[in-house]
Parts: structure tokens; C-alpha cells; sequence
């Protein structure tokens, strides 16, 4: 079966990552994508990765009916026009933080509230890895960030598995690429300024932390750096267990959650140079890195993974929920293995 597909936000970044995907696609059909600064203009001349795809922009303002619409919009926008996007199709897959979070206490806190809290019930999060079973049928699916999807599936095995209960401290800092600033990131995210920089840009506050502690229990300490790549983000969390932790039961955990995972690869300090979980060999990929190591002396663990923040943290993501809920084989469309060697990612 195919199904018809629209990207409302298409000339940004993640939104030519969704097309990029769903031309690839063998049972997705692009119909339309929307962009309100390229109206009109060829998606080649904001992707020129794509520009032998035949589809120009089209205003937002006039929808055209699909299956699935994929709304890569800022936050904000999705809630606001949510009743045009469900007219338009049978299912939405929003890749904003619109619909990630359960209560409108958490939007008050984390955001700027929320204009319709009674949709956030109906809304499915979307981590395959984590909310696979709840995906299947969703009209409302919230892609997850992609600093909170670093962070969760470096430790999620450690809760599966019990090694952590979610009373131990847990430091967590992330890397990320210029990329999350999107298209229009400022003047933080040119090059001039980007380059050769290890900036933290969120020492304190940063928003993902609410997905983190809603879907793993535990409070986080986030930092995150913004670090002179263009895709990618590396996220190390520092857990300091009550009791030690042997290296086998660690195994145990990582294997014990991932090892059916079509995704996830484990990375954990083996041979050669790539021995722990870096963007660069994951980038353009859907495949998260992760691993951990121990260290006796300080009574600490540390975990790891690396995503592409564009594919598994955002688009390839957004296509693997898709493909969940609709009942396509979920790593369809999504095969593609990366390059080595590769520059920056």
C-alpha cells in the first residue's frame, strides 16, 4: 500500500531531510511541501541534494489532503494550526515539542504554555525504541528531541535492567551540531562564529531535560556545547550508582535492550580508532551509537551515545515512527549506511 505525504515546513533543514526520505521512500508518495519564505520557488532551490525531485513549494495556508502530513515547524505553530493539519490527513507527525509532554503544568514550566492541553493525552510520543507498542494507529505522533533522544538511549538500558533506580546523580552533557539551530539559526550558528568553538550555549535549563524526566523518572544536571560540526550530537552521562556495578551486568543491560534493536548499535570500547560513540559514524544515518564505561576508582559510570541530530534525532526518526504507525516494515526507507571516511559531519 502507498500513502500520499505532505512537509508543511519543507525549505529548513529538517524539512529537506523529510524529503529527502520520503522520496527514497517506496511507500511514501510526496504530494506536497510547504514553505512560506520559497513559495513557489523548486525544493531544488533550497535542497540542491534534491533538485531532481519535480515539486515546487506551496503556500501552508492551502493544504492539500494526504495520508500523512509532517509538520517540521517551529514550536508553536503546530498547536495552533493542529485542527487544519488532522483536516488535511489521517495521521500528523510533528518534529516541534508541541505534543511531547503529558501535562500543561510541564509546558508552563519548560515553555510557553500550551493552547490545546486536551490533545496532549491523545498525542504519541515518538522513540521506536521506547514507544513502539503505543505507536501503531496514532493520529498525533511527537517526534522526540534530539538531545532528549541522545540522552535516553544512553541510559535507558540502565533502568530496563535496574542497574539504576533513579535516586542517583546523573550529570549529562551534550555536543551538538550547528545544524540544531535550523536554517535560520542567527548569528550564533554562522560560520565565522561557529568555528572552532566549544560553546555551552545551555548550562542550565535546557528544554529536552522534561522529555528526559518524563520518560526516564530520574532528575538530570544537562549541559549542553554547541561544537564546530554540522550534524550530529554526542551526549556523555556521568551516573554515580550507589553500589558498584559489574562490567558484566552492564553488558547484560545494553545487550539485553538493544540487541533486536534494528537502529542501535553498541559501541563500548573495543578495537581500532572508532571505540566509542561518535556522530561522524553515524551521520546521515538513522543509527544511534551507544556505550559506557566504568570507572571503579570514582564509583562512577559513564554512558554514551551518538545520533545524527538531523536523521535519528529529527527526520529519520519522524519516518521510522511513520512507518510504525501506518504498520510498514519500520526500517523501510531507512537503510542507509553511512560513509567512511566522511568529513565533519
Amino acid at each position: 500500500m502507498s500513502y500520499t505525504a505532505s512537509v508543511v515546513g519543507g525549505s529548513g533543514f529538517t524539512g529537506g531531510e523529510l524529503l529527502r526520505l520520503l522520496a527514497g521512500h517506496p511507500e511514501f508518495e510526496v504530494v506536497q511541501a510547504t514553505s512560506r519564505s520559497k513559495e513557489n520557488r523548486t525544493v531544488g532551490h533550497a535542497h540542491p541534494n534534491l533538485r531532481g525531485l519535480d515539486l515546487r513549494f506551496s503556500s501552508p495556508a492551502e493544504l492539500e489532503s494526504v495520508d500523512v502530513l509532517f509538520a517540521a515547524t517551529p514550536h508553536g505553530v503546530s498547536m495552533e494550526r493542529i485542527d487544519a493539519f488532522r483536516e488535511a490527513a489521517d495521521t500528523v507527525v510533528d518534529l516541534s515539542a508541541d505534543f511531547r509532554l503529558d501535562t500543561v503544568s510541564q509546558y508552563d514550566e519548560w515553555y510557553d504554555g500550551h493552547s490545546r492541553p486536551e490533545l496532549l493525552d491523545e498525542a504519541v510520543y515518538a522513540l521506536p525504541e521506547l514507544t513502539r507498542e503505543e505507536l501503531p494507529g496514532a493520529e498525533i505522533v511527537a517526534s522526540g528531541g534530539c538531545n532528549a533522544t541522545a540522552t535516553i538511549l544512553g541510559l535507558k538500558p540502565l533502568f530496563d535492567d535496574g542497574v539504576l533506580t533513579g535516586d542517583e546523580q546523573v550529570v549529562v552533557d551534550v555536543k551538538v551540531g550547528s545544524s540544531e539551530g535550523g536554517a535560520g539559526g542567527g548569528e550564533a550558528a554562522s560560520h565565522p562564529e561557529r568555528s572552532g568553538v566549544v560553546r555551552p550555549y545551555a548550562p542550565t535549563g535546557h528544554r529536552h531535560e522534561a522529555e528526559i524526566e518524563q520518560f526516564l523518572g530520574l532528575d538530570v544536571s544537562f549541559t549542553v556545547h554547541a561544537v564546530d560540526m554540522t550534524r550530529g550530537a554526542s551526549a556523555t552521562c556521568h551516573i554515580f550508582p550507589g553500589e558498584p556495578v559489574p562490567k558484566g551486568d552492564l553488558w547484560g543491560a545494553y545487550r539485553g535492550s538493544y540487541e533486536d534493536e534494528p537502529f542501535v548499535d553498541l559501541v563500548a570500547g573495543g578495537g581500532g580508532v572508532y571505540r566509542y560513540p561518535e556522530p561522524k559514524a553515524v551521520a546521515g544515518t538513522n543509527r544511534a551509537e551507544v556505550g559506557f564505561e566504568l570507572d571503579p576508582e570514582n564509583r562512577r559510570l559513564v554512558a554514551f551515545s551518538a545520533i545524527d541530530n538531523m536523521m535519528k534525532g529529527s527526520a529519520g526518526q519522524a519516518v521510522h515512527a511513520a512507518n510504525v504507525a501506518l504498520g510498514i516494515e519500520e526500517t523501510t526507507g531507512l537503510d542507509f549506511k553511512g560513509l567512511h571516511p566522511v568529513g565533519a559531519p
